[in-house]
């Protein structure tokens, strides 16, 4: 077997190339964009080269077929929020052979060693954790946008290696044709209602003061957290510019107290029920396709990709208020067919976000596991610690 670093225009195509071989037979599995792939390994583009790095590589086997590949990165402002520093390692994909996976795995911790760091998290993004982040291990059924999806065996391919459990993500699903509680709804409608209270979607003519507003209240919601760092705005804009296609801005929510932003709620259509059509490529036929599927309203799933309020007011039901103005766009929205929603992902280390989601009805239906490995192999993980 060798291992080749990715490097030029050949081995960046047959790095899209290795998860088509190993998801050749699985319906459950949508391509990702290879364009938004690229763009996280791209330095103009991904902002997390500022104070980061990565590589990357692909494995054959002796008789030159693909049979792996995995990404080594090292964001240096994170690295630095832990006991020991630690990088990461991510896009992992293998054909179910244990030696294959060590070479990868080893490869991966070697760069991150030469490059001061102590551990390696993984399968993990380059980047922000809502997309590309966590080892599915169970509910192995259609991934929702920017959620990973893998085969079962992965799991013994991380452990065998020595991997182990830094925390567990789950991602909640809601039937969106099953009644919420009664309960819910009553705190919702009063909350939603009280005067002190303003609740406004998001709109792109106003996006400068919604980022600054959405700055606000992550920076409020998130700071006391063990390994919270500054949200930059310009990753923001990033984010809006690229997603703007498949962003609704009826579906991103702000709360106001007396004009303070104290939450925010972002769910998105999930665009994997299209792009499993696409094959990764959003080349001339796949941009046609991709507005064909829209129209037809392949799409009756959603995503709740983030969520977060002020701490001063995580007692207030404020999340339920959101829930309540969101109910009264989805019934419009009727037309299209959201039966869906995907509430993600909620790590084991917030208990508190976990019972919101429990609230609403919904089912926990997906578990990932974000997986450590330390270098030192007399040590053991310490699970990440709960927000308290």
């Amino acid at each position: 077997m060798q291992l080749i670093e990715v490097v030029d225009r050949g081995t960046k195509k047959q790095f899209h190339q290795v998860p088509h071989i190993i998801y050749k037979n699985d319906p459950n599995w949508a391509a990702p964009l290879q364009g938004m792939v690229e763009g996280i390994f791209d330095p103009k583009k991904n902002k997390t080269f500022r104070n980061g790095k990565a590589i990357r590589w692909i494995l054959i086997d002796d008789n030159g077929k693909l049979i792996g590949r995995i990404a080594a990165f090292i964001n240096f402002n994170l690295a630095k929020t832990y006991e020991q520093p630690t990088g990461g390692c991510g896009f992992f994909e293998c054909i179910d052979d244990q030696e294959a996976a060590n070479l990868l795995f080893k490869a991966a911790a070697d760069w991150n060693k030469e490059n001061g760091m102590e551990a390696m998290d993984g399968p993990i993004n380059f980047g922000e954790n809502y997309v590309n982040w966590g080892l599915l291990v169970d509910g192995f059924m259609p991934q929702g946008f920017g959620m990973p999806y893998n085969p079962k065996y992965y799991e013994k391919l991380f452990r065998e290696f020595g991997f182990e459990v830094y925390f567990e993500q789950y991602c909640f699903h809601l039937d969106y044709t099953v009644p919420f509680p009664e309960r819910f709804w009553k705190i919702a409608g009063w909350v939603a209602k009280k005067p002190q209270y303003q609740f406004k979607h998001f709109d792109f003519k106003k996006a400068d003061k919604f980022v600054k507003d959405f700055c606000e209240i992550y920076d409020a919601a998130w700071s006391f957290h063990e390994h919270y760092k500054p949200l930059d705005p310009d990753d923001l804009y990033d984010f809006l510019t690229e997603s703007k296609a498949i962003l609704d801005p009826e579906m991103i929510w702000f709360a106001y107290a007396e004009d303070k932003p104290i939450a925010m709620f972002v769910m998105i259509p999930d665009i994997n029920q299209l792009l499993i059509k696409l094959n990764g490529k959003l080349n001339l036929p796949g941009i046609l396709k991709f507005l064909y599927y829209k129209k037809k309203n392949v799409i009756n799933r959603t995503r709740i990709f983030l969520m977060g309020v002020d701490p001063k007011y995580q007692r207030a039901g404020i999340e339920s208020g959101i829930f309540w103005h969101q109910e009264q766009i989805m019934k419009k929205k009727s037309h299209q067919h959201y039966k869906e929603v995907e509430l993600s992902w909620a790590g084991d280390f917030n208990p508190k976000i976990i019972s919101i989601y429990e609230a609403t009805g919904a089912k926990k239906a997906k578990t990932h596991y974000t997986m450590r490995y330390l270098f030192d192999r007399s040590k053991k993980v310490t699970k990440a610690p709960l927000i308290s």
